[in-house]
């Protein structure tokens, strides 16, 4: 995946087309430039399984201006990345998130300041119990970066979650990488968390340090990078159902 984001990150082209449009196609609907395929790094065809991801992948291209900028344009990012890597081999990325399950960001707290344990508490807690009742895993937390061992029920109950369809699959790993948090990813994916809060979660602990040190205007933009590709994670899980 990280490969084919590199492969998306050429010298800005001018845009040479008017309109982005979307045709059904044998891999479900693809986007079309004045009436053109659209072809991935790997030159396969660029196409969502559904109409309102190829819609959202079209919209995306229409709204390019002057020139065609690969930065800012997270989901075609993704959707190239799904199609030219996940697809092919889907086990590889799906054992990437289970290991992140292992060591989640959640599971790991602060012991002071008494205001900061109660924002994790109030962020991470009902994200765990979502996923003690709903997926029956249930993650030990402690304090500070001792590694915590977590049984292998658990382990083996959210693992079980993850998706196997690519594009689904695809999105969890990259809400996941983006995060630090398969938990996080996974709510997102079965629709428990909204992306605003599912992105607070995942910066519970940098947003505190900010607010105690002041703004790192580097880091933001930095986050702000993060939250679009983030949300072209949720788009593509949310077009798609649970």
């Amino acid at each position: 995946m990280e490969a084919v984001r590199r492969a998306t990150r050429p010298i800005p082209r001018r845009r040479f087309y008017d309109q982005a449009t979307t045709v059904p196609a044998a891999d479900g609907y693809a986007v079309r430039l004045d009436d053109k395929p659209v072809r991935t790094p790997a030159r396969r065809m660029l196409a969502a399984p559904t109409p309102a991801l190829a819609e959202a992948l079209a919209a995306e291209w229409q709204a390019q201006r002057d020139v065609i900028d690969p930065a800012h344009m997270p989901l075609t990012r993704l959707a190239n990345a799904i199609i030219d890597g996940v697809a092919e081999r889907p086990g590889p990325v799906a054992e990437e998130v289970a290991k992140y399950l292992a060591s989640d960001l959640m599971c790991y707290r602060a012991a002071s300041p008494r205001a900061l344990v109660e924002r994790e508490a109030r962020h991470w807690d009902p994200i765990l119990a979502w996923a003690r009742d709903a997926l029956g895993a249930h993650f030990r937390c402690g304090e500070g970066v001792t590694y915590v061992v977590q049984s292998e029920a658990a382990l083996t109950a959210a693992r079980a979650a993850i998706p196997d369809d690519p594009w689904r699959l695809g999105a969890v790993h990259a809400a996941t990488t983006l995060t630090g948090s398969a938990l996080i990813a996974l709510a997102l994916a079965r629709g428990r968390l909204p992306v605003e809060e599912a992105w607070q979660a995942a910066y519970v602990d940098e947003d505190w340090n900010m607010e105690q040190w002041g703004r790192d205007e580097l880091a933001l933009a930095r986050r702000a990078v993060r939250f679009a590709e983030f949300t072209a994670a949720a788009t593509v899980l949310r077009s798609l159902g649970e």
